[in-house]
């Protein structure tokens, strides 16, 4: 069958270096150039990267992130920020360092060591560094931020004006995965394997339950939590009991320990798929890939960096979603989905753009949430 596209916006015009970039490899986090480790500060305990982008204008800007516990290598999440710091660094100019963190005590002092170092805009990745972002954008009021799913408040629960605090509406991706998921189970039960409950990983759920639902109200979603986001072996273990209870799909929610899903699923062999989170991973599992619900957080970093380097930017609260063109489904497998699959889902993608249907993003609002009828 021909590759569909499906219409949808785009942010910009980076989305396709961006693309290119967040589907490579594990490897592909260390820069082409060679980065070179520098030597991190005692205090934050965390490892710092840094490398050179190029020279001449905008040669003093310093584009940093700080990464939740995973850290890289997750072929996902912290792997598409380190993306928008390279796409940084190459569209602008400067310097792109990466502080790797291991432990939560650590978010603060990472956080406080970007800042030190000079960092032009300091990216942290991920919900879990929510209260470390805030308290350091408190105290250095001068210095801009982006924190990925999340919102940095004051006491009073007021965004902060130095952090822009980027959320995705992940439940619209998911739910376009959930009608590929609901098309395509032969044996009507489907796992979830999540990393930890927090409300960009509820968001995935509900969003795919939806839309499961929508298409194929006999099939359930049964959900379990790694209780991490770097425990492989836990995630390994909890796909392998759905599979096991005769699962046939199983949507891994659950960074650098979901990469136990494809490993799994490869080794169970034909007829045991997985959906997977925020880039496409048809190379973890070739033949039991089923798709991605993607969302742009390397197109996310990048603008938060150019608005800095263009004099633009603002803190508060930003949410992204498919009217932006931020999240979606993996377009590298709609040549492998059916006709009946990529028509549904260019149906619900227009009905979820233009208003007419609002996928869940809470468990109260799936739980009244009702299926659209044809």
């Amino acid at each position: 069958m021909a590759r569909r596209t499906l219409p949808r916006p785009v942010l910009a015009a980076v989305g396709l270096l961006l693309l290119v970039t967040a589907c490579g490899s594990a490897d592909d986090t260390t820069d082409e150039a060679g980065a070179t480790p520098a030597e991190g500060s005692s205090q934050a305990g965390g490892s710092v990267d840094a490398s050179a982008g190029e020279e001449g204008a905008g040669g003093d800007y310093v584009w940093t992130m700080v990464t939740d516990q995973a850290g890289l290598g997750d072929q996902g999440f912290n792997d598409l920020a380190k993306a928008g710091l390279d796409a940084s660094a190459a569209d602008l100019g400067g310097e792109v360092q990466v502080i790797q963190s291991t432990e939560q005590a650590q978010y603060v002092p990472n956080l406080q060591q970007a800042v030190d170092s000079g960092a032009t805009v300091t990216t942290g990745v991920g919900f879990l560094l929510a209260e470390a972002m805030a308290e350091v954008a408190l105290d250095n009021p001068d210095s801009f931020f982006t924190l990925i799913d999340a919102v940095a408040t004051d006491a009073d629960g007021v965004p902060l004006p130095n952090v822009a605090g980027v959320t995705f509406r992940e439940q619209e991706a998911s739910y376009l995965a959930g009608i590929a998921a609901g098309l395509t189970t032969e044996t009507n039960k489907i796992g979830f394997v999540g990393g930890i409950e927090i409300p960009s990983v509820v968001r995935f759920l509900t969003g795919f339950e939806a839309g499961v639902a929508s298409v194929n109200p006999d099939a359930t979603v049964t959900t379990a939590y790694v209780g991490s986001f770097e425990d492989t072996a836990i995630a390994s273990e909890l796909t392998t009991a759905f599979y096991d209870d005769g699962a046939d799909i199983v949507f891994e929610v659950a960074g650098a320990a979901g990469l136990a899903a494809y490993q799994v699923a490869t080794e169970r062999g034909e007829g045991f798929w997985v959906v997977g989170t925020d880039t496409c991973k048809d190379q973890l599992a070739p033949d039991n890939y089923l798709t991605s619900a993607t969302k742009g957080v390397s197109e996310a970093v990048l603008i938060q960096n150019t608005a800095a380097a263009d004099g633009t930017f603002e803190g508060g609260e930003i949410s992204l979603g498919l009217a932006e063109g931020a999240v979606g489904l993996c377009e590298d497998t709609f040549g492998d989905l059916s006709a009946e699959i990529t028509d549904l889902v260019a149906e619900a993608e227009a009905a979820i753009i233009d208003g007419s249907l609002v996928p869940p993003g809470t468990l109260d609002e799936l739980a009244a949430f009702t299926p659209p009828t044809s």
